[in-house]
């Protein structure tokens, strides 16, 4: 059994704009296929391309709605099933049926929402793949104006803006913080 690590400070990144593009490719890539799909069904008179086709277009049409009601979508459903209905014609289309696979698998990793966990060891930065820095590694942390900062020791600035206001004491608990596992580290 994985034992699960607990974090002094977590702090949640605001969502970058990479997440919507990988919305507008999944979303190109099942349009393709729906039309594909449906040009095969007819060239082929078979229906398993219409109904992938058909489960394509309502599965979009879910995403489209749950996204008006603010949630987050994941397409992979929708992937698969597109990877699906490529392999029927596996002799032209593998290599097409195995794209849409390594999408439906990627997509959920690649959305993940961004944080950074902070702890006495270690500051974690949840993407794919997941980052992480040693403190002895960080010549200093702050949080300012809604904006985290990391200067690593060897010249490299990370800088986040984070996704909810933070109050003046938090801001200042948590750079004192910062500072005290910084001492420790040196």
């Amino acid at each position: 059994m994985a034992k699960s690590k607990t974090y002094d400070y977590i702090i949640v990144i605001k969502t970058p704009s990479s997440h919507k593009l990988i919305d507008f490719f999944s979303q190109l890539m099942l349009l393709m296929s729906v039309a594909a799909f449906v040009l095969a069904g007819i060239k082929n008179i078979s229906t398993l391309y219409f109904l992938a086709a058909a489960i394509i277009f309502y599965w979009l049409i879910y995403c489209f709605i749950q996204k008006r009601k603010g949630k987050e979508v994941y397409f992979r459903f929708a992937l698969l099933v597109a990877a699906c209905g490529w392999y029927l014609n596996k002799k032209e289309w593998l290599f097409i049926s195995i794209a849409y696979l390594v999408a439906c698998i990627l997509e959920k990793p690649l959305k993940v929402l961004p944080e950074a966990a902070f702890d006495e060891n270690e500051i974690v930065f949840n993407s794919f793949p997941q980052k992480k820095y040693l403190w002895k590694d960080i010549a200093n942390a702050i949080l300012k104006d809604n904006i985290l900062t990391i200067d690593l020791k060897n010249n490299k600035l990370i800088q986040k803006e984070i996704d909810a206001d933070i109050s003046e004491a938090d801001e200042k608990d948590f750079n004192e913080f910062c500072k005290k596992q910084l001492l420790a580290s040196t």
